[in-house]
């Protein structure tokens, strides 16, 4: 009985001690980033979308931008881009752009993704993963709202239905 619980008090010490080693070393090597919050001015990038074609956040001011961080391992995603699609058909001539950036996939999975699902907008990767570290992103998906004036107005992290999106899109219609 004692060799037991002698054996049960190692182990917790073990997970424990563990669990704070690792806390440590990741508040050592992790990169501070500010969280980007509403209000601000959204942070710039350039990216190359599906179609080769450069695509630049402050090409778009006077629209409204749904911008949508996503990859294809992620359920929430996989269920809310064909949604997003429909909504974005909607509101294009209404002034909304919709960018969608891949964190750091292949783009042979993504462009099988895009045709899977007969997406419409603008799709990028982001190889490097620079504008998911301008946008401190964690977890996916998540979605940055910025208005005409490129000052982000709402921030949504997780699967989005269609009446969110909806929602959202008023927000930053021109």
């Amino acid at each position: 009985m004692k060799k037991k619980r002698l054996l049960v008090r190692s182990i917790i010490f073990l997970i424990i001690s563990a669990a704070a080693l690792y806390t440590i070393y990741a508040s050592i090597t992790n990169k501070k980033v500010d969280q980007l919050r509403i209000g601000q001015k959204a942070p710039d990038f350039m990216l190359v979308d599906q179609y080769g074609k450069k695509q630049q956040l402050s090409a778009y001011k006077g629209q409204g931008v749904f911008l949508n961080f996503w990859a294809t391992w992620c359920k929430p995603c996989e269920t809310e881009m064909p949604i997003l699609n429909k909504v974005y058909k909607k509101y294009k001539k209404q002034g909304i752009q919709v960018l969608s950036i891949n964190i750091g996939e292949s783009p042979l999975v993504v462009d099988r993704f895009i045709e899977k699902y007969q997406l419409d907008f603008s799709i990028m990767n982001d190889a490097d993963e620079g504008v998911q570290e301008a946008y401190a992103i964690n977890p996916l998906p998540v979605s940055f709202l910025i208005d005409k004036d490129g000052m982000v107005q709402a921030i949504y992290t997780g699967e989005l239905t269609e009446e969110k999106i909806q929602t959202l899109m008023k927000k930053i219609k021109p």
